[in-house]
C-alpha cells in the first residue's frame, strides 16, 4: 500500500512540476481539483448506501426496525457530498 501511495505522490509532484525544478502552475486548477473531490465523494457514497439501503430493507421486511430509522440510516452518507460541496464554494 506504502508503495501505491509514493507512486501517487511522486506522479502528483511530475504533473504539478511538468519536468522542470520550478512549477509555474498547478496541473489542475481549483474547480477542476474540486470537480474530482465532489466526483469520488459521491462514488464513495453511493457505495456505502448500496450495502445501507440492502440492510435496511432486510430489516424492514422482518420488522425489526421502523421505517424512519431505515431512511435515516439510508441517507447518512449523503452528508459527505454535502460535505465535499464546500470547497466548491469556498475556494
Amino acid at each position: 500500500m506504502m508503495e501505491l501511495a509514493e507512486h501517487v505522490l511522486s506522479l502528483g509532484v511530475a504533473l504539478q512540476n511538468d519536468g522542470t525544478q520550478a512549477a509555474s502552475s498547478p496541473a489542475l486548477e481549483k474547480p477542476a481539483a474540486a470537480a474530482i473531490g465532489i466526483g469520488l465523494a459521491a462514488l464513495g457514497s453511493g457505495y456505502a448506501e448500496r450495502g445501507i439501503g440492502a440492510a435496511a430493507i432486510g430489516a424492514l421486511a422482518e420488522d425489526s426496525i421502523s421505517t424512519g430509522i431505515a431512511i435515516l440510516m439510508t441517507v447518512l452518507p449523503e452528508t459527505l457530498v454535502i460535505l465535499a460541496l464546500v470547497p466548491l464554494f469556498v475556494g
